[in-house]
């Protein structure tokens, strides 16, 4: 009877984690720390996904090649309204809270779906952890920009990338007890997977390192078309006879499609697909900052369309070079690229690829 007491005391003391995802990337970031958590003992996990169990972003193959489990639970939310979606996300996930023991929740990146989560559970008083902490575009007109001020206001456990985010957390008041250094997570999963990257079937006959890749999806950038134009016509200009494999979704592939006769657009790509693509290219010309930090990682040239990043790791000390939504800056570092006229990069501190084990030794603290 003593025994199974102490079983049953032992399993209550047992932490209870809910880890809390809005978007495809974040299964991205979430891998490494499922796995470190089942290596773990004295803690468990649910994964929890704001979203459909049909949702189309979720191709079949996503959790097989990430090598996790699909979310637990599915909240079901599907709406184009970021105040709607944050007020269902809001009553959704009180709902999965009154169903399941939780003592702490982690908070990925910085959706709307993001906030509303982080909201609910410090209004339960459970402990908050948010993971990639202290980013900024200081650009308060991003709506993205006030989920992260919300999300990281409200966190317990602020879990950054690197140096710089966690001066900026300090800067706007954090505690220096609640920052942590853990490193960059996405790069767990790059080093996971480094030998396991696939092949895809649009680079037959293409020879590794002799195409470049072109990625799209800030709304922005599709918004005005006509630079747009500019745009993806200093691309086929300026790259000769290479190859330009672009994988989009929906409206950029409309666009692109449209608009382009040079460039190679594809609906979509596996992870392990995507992985091999933009690891093995010549250059890499993007609107996501998490394209860079892989491009950084693997060393190969990155030309980011935006005039800012919250990662300025991969501009400082690595592959990076950001050109705004400007055609001519475009045009200027793509010949430097296609001349072999680019900088040298760097790995930055803690892309180690313990970036989740830190992460779970701090939780278990």
């Amino acid at each position: 009877m003593f025994f199974c007491s102490l079983i049953r005391t032992f399993a209550s003391m047992k932490q209870k984690v809910c880890i809390f995802t809005g978007a495809r990337p974040n299964f991205v970031k979430v891998a490494p720390i499922i796995r470190a958590i089942d290596r773990t003992e004295g803690i468990s996990y649910q994964l929890v996904y704001a979203g459909r169990e049909d949702d189309p972003t979720l191709e079949a193959s996503l959790f097989s090649d990430l090598q996790m489990p699909r979310p637990d639970v599915f909240l079901g939310v599907d709406c184009e309204n970021l105040n709607e979606l944050t007020g269902k996300v809001m009553a959704e996930f009180e709902k999965y809270l009154n169903q399941h023991e939780t003592d702490t929740v982690i908070v990925v990146d910085d959706l709307a779906s993001t906030m509303a989560a982080a909201i609910v559970a410090k209004k339960r008083g459970l402990r908050l952890a948010h993971l990639v902490a202290g980013t900024r575009s200081f650009d308060i007109r991003m709506p993205k920009e006030i989920n992260r001020l919300v999300i990281d206001g409200l966190s317990d456990l602020l879990f950054t990338a690197g140096v710089g985010s966690s001066s900026i957390a300090t800067r706007e008041g954090a505690e220096s007890s609640k920052i942590y250094n853990v490193g960059n997570i996405l790069m767990d999963s790059l080093r996971f997977n480094h030998d396991r990257w696939q092949r895809p079937s649009c680079l037959e006959g293409i020879e590794d390192g002799s195409y470049l890749v072109f990625t799209l999806n800030r709304r922005v950038l599709l918004a005005d078309e006509q630079n747009l134009q500019r745009m993806l016509q200093v691309i086929e200009e300026t790259v000769g006879d290479k190859p330009v494999i672009a994988p989009l979704r929906n409206e950029a592939f409309k666009i692109v499609t449209s608009q382009s006769s040079k460039i190679v657009a594809l609906s979509s790509l596996s992870y392990l697909e995507f992985g091999y693509l933009t690891s093995h290219a010549l250059g890499i010309i993007t609107d996501s900052g998490n394209v860079a930090e892989e491009a950084t990682f693997n060393n190969v040239p990155c030309i980011t369309l935006n005039s800012y990043t919250e990662h300025q790791e991969t501009v400082k000390q690595g592959t990076n070079v950001l050109v705004g939504e400007d055609a001519e800056r475009l045009q200027e570092a793509l010949a430097d690229l296609m001349a072999g006229r680019w900088k040298n990069g760097s790995l930055p501190d803690r892309w180690d690829g313990r970036t989740a084990e830190r992460i779970v030794q701090i939780l278990m603290a």
